[in-house]
């Protein structure tokens, strides 16, 4: 219920954390009401606590309307719904772009409110030569996959604009991408590293498990199979493959 709370910050936590790995009946339990609290358990850990998921209408879940209000969203259209879905898969996915990432716990990785608008931008370069490829050819777009029914709209929205008192505009891709990061940090899935260009944020265990439930989802799979997700070489250094017209 207190998504940053950790285990190693709190005594008790451990405790329960600890029965719940010794204890069958206790962790039987603990699913048992997480289940009738409309929760699913997805993982247990000293790193990460207690990682829950919200069933479909369970009060615990957050719908697109919550999500607006926390994040300061004006616009809650099924466009502007669809837009801040392609920022959260790309988070993801640069969060932990290999399948190997996923299964260390001890990996950490880096993401940007720079770096998760151009994988998103160049996302919609290549959706958009698709799209003329599928028109020229006399093929039906609506067969497309799903990530390409947003990608004109975040396309035609400037990246960055600053306001009087030098914060990015919200009307603009970064001002979304910044608003997407700073929620999930304060769900405890990011932790802020810096202020620079609308933030840099590290990944926590808890994101990491909530992230492998996502790596199965087809627009999860969609953007990876752009090839816009890359790694460097050493050091499990992150970056955005960029256009050079961006």
């Amino acid at each position: 219920m207190r998504p940053k709370q950790l285990p190693s910050r709190d005594v008790t936590y451990a405790d329960l954390v600890r029965r719940y790995a010794e204890d069958s009946a206790f962790k039987q339990l603990t699913h048992s009401v997480a289940a009738g609290l409309g929760l699913m358990v997805l993982d247990v850990s000293t790193q990460a606590g207690a990682v829950l998921a919200a069933t479909d209408e369970s009060v615990f879940e957050i719908k697109m309307d919550s999500y607006a209000r926390q994040s300061k969203i004006r616009e809650r259209r099924e466009t502007e719904k669809v837009l801040h879905g392609l920022v959260h898969l790309a988070t993801a996915a640069l969060g932990f772009p290999r399948p190997d990432d996923l299964a260390n716990d001890t990996y950490i990785g880096r993401v940007s409110v720079e770096q998760v608008d151009s994988v998103v931008r160049e996302a919609c370069r290549i959706l958009d030569e698709r799209a003329a490829k599928a028109e020229a050819n006399n093929d039906p777009l609506a067969d497309a996959p799903e990530l390409e029914q947003a990608w004109r709209a975040y396309a035609r929205r400037p990246a960055a604009a600053a306001t009087k008192d030098g914060r990015l505009a919200a009307d603009t891709t970064r001002g979304m991408v910044s608003r997407a990061l700073r929620f999930l940090a304060e769900q405890g899935f990011l932790v802020q590293v810096n202020a620079e260009q609308g933030g840099t944020y590290r990944t926590t265990p808890r994101y990491q498990v909530q992230v492998r439930e996502l790596a199965a989802d087809s627009a999860f799979t969609e953007l990876l199979d752009l090839g816009v997700v890359s790694v460097g070489e050493t050091g499990g250094t992150l970056r955005p493959t960029i256009s050079e017209t961006l």
